[in-house]
């Protein structure tokens, strides 16, 4: 189904070759780096020049300027917050805002509302986009009216791909964006290149969904692809619809890789021609042989039906599969829940679930980006045509992607269809997929077309002995389930040749007077005189320092967990309303995972704050000697006549942080509440890491050997730390202070941070406190 070739590959048209095959072809691999759709157009947006192709040994590092932006209402108030606070005077390219996060304003009482105000005026004022609730998902909108074959969007979400569109789309934190608002670049090393060469076609009732997990089952706990360019190609790619390609391409987020793009063809050219946007057509394809750093070859003939299982996307299996071997199966996913959540998952039972040999679920939900396809929901609809969802506890809901998209589905009947099925239709809404809306019951299992399945996703609370899991699926298969009451269907197991199944009207008729209407298409247009609405719960971010000389850190959690997603670090749902207000979210910072967090931090930030007002004090200058004493730096202590250098603060450790959103709060957060520094012995994305810099905070790694070390409560003493990031020292001595063992002693060792490929802004940056410092610097330079 799926081969993965992990060495240098050349694709010359139809041929596969490996490096020396296409040298012994006259092909020179080094030069084919260049051909590659992820080279043209990288180079066509990077400032200052490109010497080398991505992917060589000598590349320079990208300085990358965005055609597009676009952001939701869970994130685009901090980030104008941030850039007016910079400097912000008018937004140089498109600026989409939507509102699909925080769109219910069900929680929190005006203040999401308030956030939209916020929206629609900034719009005005600086010249953006606003899309108002309910009329489209962020990415939806963007695919419709906004992608531009050979162009580049950045977007403070995660699941910013628009590759099938012709159009490489990286999902960032908000202060990346705000770089771009502020005329800035984007700097990043020049990724790889992996191509995904697709042959074959998919069979009835595999959907985008099932190819989407099938890969990123196949790379992403081998880090196949991490950080890297997916290329898809091959002959493939033509016996897929748009729609059918953008479900692959959205889910890409989900292997960890940085972008992603696609060849494109005539279906692509009808695409734009269809939402009058034919103009922004180009053809795009390798230009000649072109070498790629590796290649999945995937067979889409051989791709069976799939389920993700909880906890994570690559928790993948074919639902025959699961369906023979259910109990085993099941059982493990029992034993993960255990080592994740302790005592919250003692009654946690997927086992009790199967029936008569078949699972079943208790909730079924197709939605936003992934799932809610004018295609996924037409072919849903014909599934559940003249059946019924039952009147038990199953339920299935469903969420057009756009009003557009829903208007169409009553055109073709399939509205009609699934509500006489029972199924709900409902807004356009991205809830389902982060926690804020259709929230199971504590112990229920849901069945989702989404985009993740993490642990409290869908919006349960472990740490309140409130647990559901979610699994991800097609939604022709979670039709199929639902058309059975919830038993575990997979689509491959229906007659595809009944009527209503092979013969589904797929013809798409855009109506563009929607947005017409009532979207404010502001660019180019900026009215700098019109006021920002602030409500009460919209914030100015508090007051950051400079990096000091020294620091003493107290390790206030240590995670030991294979991998810790931003949901863990800072949980969606419920908090997503105060997005707005930092202070008051910080509160909330792993209050899923580690419930003692924040009080150790605050713990500490009290004792900075105390040093910030009075240096000299005696409790804690005698507190920070006992410290420094195991590391023998008592005395350099006390060759100081006050602590003006010594900067306190806290740090967690994790083995393998920021898998997930691209949410810039999963460390803001942490800066907000006195964190000065992250350990880990990998970052999971280069999208966190991206995030703890922006908020002035030291990614260090550290060797795996020190997860057994670690303990809360200890210290880190970190002595002439701002000259080492001012020097870009890679290994940086610090030492480790804690309580033996045995008898409680105090004592300290030596260990060795790393902190590797910063460029000079992201130093200068760390050195400030954070991005708004570096401008408001530069600014009074």
């Amino acid at each position: 189904m799926i081969q993965l070739f992990e060495h240098a590959t050349v694709i010359d048209g139809a041929r596969i070759l490996t490096a020396d095959q296409a040298t012994a072809r006259g092909i020179d691999p080094a030069a084919a780096r260049r051909n590659t759709l992820a080279h043209a157009i990288l180079a066509a947006h990077t400032q200052g020049g490109d010497t080398q192709a991505p992917g060589s040994a000598d590349a320079p590092g990208l300085r990358l300027r965005f055609d597009a932006l676009a952001s939701h209402d869970i994130t685009y108030v901090g980030i104008i917050q941030t850039a007016r606070a910079s400097g912000l005077t008018e937004f140089p390219v498109p600026y989409a805002l939507t509102n699909c996060h925080n769109s219910l304003c069900a929680v929190g009482g005006t203040i999401n509302e308030d956030d939209h105000l916020f929206g629609l005026a900034a719009a005005q004022k600086y010249g953006g986009i606003f899309v108002p609730p309910h009329l489209a998902v962020i990415h939806q909108y963007v695919r419709e009216m906004m992608a531009a074959c050979g162009g580049m969007i950045l977007g403070s979400d995660s699941h910013t791909r628009y590759g099938a569109l012709g159009v490489m789309g990286i999902g960032e934190g908000g202060p990346e964006l705000v770089k771009q608002l502020l005329g800035k670049t984007y700097d990043v090393p020049a990724p790889e290149v992996v191509g995904v060469w697709l042959e074959g076609t998919p069979a009835p009732g595999v959907g985008p969904q099932d190819v989407a997990l099938a890969i990123i089952g196949a790379v992403f706990k081998n880090g196949f692809v991490k950080n890297k360019v997916m290329e898809f190609m091959g002959p493939g790619v033509a016996n897929l619809s748009v729609e059918y390609r953008c479900g692959i391409d959205v889910m890409t987020t989900e292997t960890a890789c940085l972008s992603s793009i696609w060849q494109t063809d005539e279906k692509v050219r009808d695409y734009l021609a269809l939402h009058q946007r034919e103009k922004d057509y180009k053809r795009l394809a390798p230009q000649g042989p072109a070498c790629y750093d590796g290649l999945i070859r995937v067979d889409l003939s051989a791709v069976q039906a799939m389920i993700a299982l909880p906890f994570h996307p690559s928790n993948v299996w074919p639902i025959a599969e699961l369906n023979r071997h259910a109990e085993e199966i099941l059982k493990s996913v029992e034993e993960e829940a255990r080592k994740q959540f302790g005592d919250a998952a003692a009654q946690f039972k997927l086992t009790d679930k199967i029936r008569d040999g078949r699972l079943y679920a208790d909730q079924g939900i197709i939605a936003g980006c992934a799932g809610g396809s004018f295609e996924n929901i037409s072919l849903a609809a014909a599934i559940l045509d003249g059946k019924s969802v039952g009147n038990m506890a199953f339920s299935l809901s469903v969420y057009p992607a756009s009003e557009p998209q829903a208007l169409a589905l009553l055109h073709n009947s399939s509205a009609a269809r699934l509500m006489t099925a029972g199924a709900i239709l409902k807004n356009a809404f991205c809830g389902p997929c982060f926690g804020a809306g259709d929230t199971p019951a504590h112990g229920a299992l849901s069945l989702r077309h989404a985009t993740r399945n993490f642990p409290n996703r869908e919006g349960s609370k472990p740490a309140n002995g409130q647990l559901a899991a979610v699994a991800l699926m097609d939604a022709r298969s979670i039709a199929a389930t639902a058309a059975h009451g919830g038993r575990l269907t997979a689509a491959t197991e229906l007659d595809w040749t009944e009527a209503g199944l092979r013969d589904v009207d797929l013809r798409y008729h855009f109506t563009p007077i929607i947005y017409e209407r009532r979207v404010y298409n502001g660019f180019g247009a900026a009215r700098p005189e019109t006021p920002l609405i602030f409500g009460p719960n919209i914030a100015d971010w508090p007051a950051m320092s400079p990096l000091p000389e020294h620091l003493i850190l107290q390790v206030a959690s240590v995670i030991t967990d294979p991998v810790t997603t931003t949901d863990e670090l800072i949980p969606s749902g419920e908090t997503s309303s105060l997005r707005s207000n930092p202070v008051k979210l910080a509160e909330f910072t792993l209050s899923r995972k580690d419930p003692g967090y924040v009080a150790r931090a605050r713990a500490m930030q009290a004792l900075e704050q105390t040093r910030l007002a009075n240096p000299a004090d005696p409790g804690l200058l005698a507190r920070v000697r006992a410290i420094c004493a195991p590391c023998g730096m008592d005395e350099y202590v006390d060759g100081h006549a006050a602590l003006a250098d010594f900067g306190l603060g806290s740090t967690i450790f994790a083995l393998k942080p920021g898998d997930g959103s691209a949410r810039e709060q999963a460390a803001s957060c942490q800066k907000v509440l006195g964190g000065w520094a992250n350990l880990a012995v990998e970052y999971a994305t280069k999208r966190y890491r991206s995030n703890l810099i922006n908020w002035g905070m030291l990614p260090f790694v550290v060797d795996a050997d020190l997860a057994g070390q670690l303990r809360v409560g200890d210290y880190l003493v970190i002595p002439r730390i701002r000259q080492a990031v001012s020097q870009a020292r890679p290994n940086i001595l610090a030492c480790l202070v804690h309580e033996s063992e045995e008898g409680g002693q105090i004592r300290g060792e030596q260990i060795t941070l790393t902190l590797k490929e910063l460029t000079d802004d992201e130093r200068q940056i760390i050195l400030d406190g954070c991005l708004i410092n570096f401008y408001n610097r530069k600014e009074k330079r």
